[in-house]
């Protein structure tokens, strides 16, 4: 099985490194700059449970040189994803799968829904539909990522805690191609479970990252303090709130409850929260794909969005005063009023 992961960074670094160890596995990373000189030179170094890992994966930022793929996992963050979506073509063969394990709402949301849902597509996280046309969702596989991991310099992968890749597909089939790639990832060492609703495993995920982390950024404070202090634990509520109105209205369910979800989050501890850690890194902010598609499908189906709007527009606020937001340039992120109300009477809310 050939299976190339597309962005070799702390996740994906990860995943290389258990499935360089699947003997029925071809594997390729695609990557750039100085983690690719360093994947090159000294190999992927993983360090884990106190011990260090190195493994050697076929490393380009050339997909040409890969060929086709069975499986393609994007290991991106949502912004790069998008801007590199035409540069896979090399990898794509007839049946290559695409699994898209970024954070927050996919570029292939609606796709499966069914005919209510069926010519939504959201601006926010796919500007100008770049990925549905360069890729199609008819090949993606959804994928919910829950280890945390960082890198420690240039090829070396820290590991932290968890080691779960929820599974799915859009039309909440059981297919063989994601049992076959939950087999080759659990040889990895890895959980992978097949979920027949993985959009309710994106959202509960979601869940958090939409107030936790830019809560975190605008306040520098870690989760265990988001979490637990009672004014910013309000806030997180009543962001959460609105999005699981929004989620319900597009068919999600929740299988725990808002002060559950919280709860989970502070055990969690002093951590830094990705947003956190790339504003302090002086890397582009997460928003669009965790906020923006969130208040984008709020108006898509008419549902107000106050908190979620305040928490947004602040932080996108910081991003620009840093230079670290807009992630898509020249493209309006929410649409425009006609077009938000094109959407309410196509799906007759």
């Amino acid at each position: 099985m050939k299976i190339c992961i597309y962005g070799a960074g702390a996740i994906g670094g990860y995943l290389a490194a258990g499935l360089s160890r699947v003997d029925a596995v071809e594997l390729s990373v695609v990557a750039r700059g100085k983690q690719l000189a360093a994947i090159k030179d000294q190999g992927l170094k993983l360090l884990i449970d106190g011990e260090e890992r190195t493994c050697r994966p076929a490393a380009t930022d050339t997909p040409s040189e890969l060929g086709r793929q069975d499986f393609v996992i994007v290991c991106l963050k949502a912004h790069q994803a998008w801007e590199t979506a035409e540069q896979m073509a090399p990898l794509l063969g007839e049946g290559t799968a695409v699994v898209t394990g970024q954070n927050g709402i996919p570029w292939w949301y609606s796709y499966g829904l069914g005919r209510r849902f069926d010519n939504v597509r959201l601006r926010s996280v796919d500007p100008a539909g770049r990925q549905w046309n360069a890729i199609g969702p008819e090949r993606a596989i959804g994928c919910v990522v829950y280890p945390a991991t960082e890198l420690a310099g240039p090829g070396i992968v820290k590991h932290k805690y968890g080691n779960r890749f929820s599974l799915g597909e859009p039309d909440g089939s059981i297919s063989e191609r994601c049992r076959a790639l939950a087999a080759v990832l659990e040889a990895g060492g890895f959980e992978a479970p097949v979920l027949p609703d993985i959009r309710n495993e994106l959202w509960l995920k979601l869940w958090g990252n939409l107030c936790f982390n830019p809560i975190s950024a605008l306040t520098r404070a870690t989760l265990d303090v988001v979490a637990t202090r009672p004014d910013l634990r309000a806030v997180c509520v009543h962001m959460m709130t609105e999005a699981q109105e929004i989620a319900t209205a597009f068919g999600a369910s929740f299988r725990v409850d808002i002060d559950k979800r919280i709860r989970g989050a502070a055990r969690v501890g002093a951590h830094r929260t990705s947003m956190l850690q790339d504003l302090e890194a002086g890397r582009p902010l997460e928003l669009d794909a965790l906020l923006t598609s969130v208040q984008e499908m709020g108006h898509i189906v008419g549902i107000e969005t106050p908190y979620i709007d305040t928490v947004l527009t602040l932080t996108q606020e910081l991003g620009r005063s840093l230079h670290l937001y807009p992630v898509f340039p020249a493209v309006a992120a929410v649409p425009s009023d006609a077009a938000q109300a094109e959407h309410r009477e196509r799906i007759h809310v």
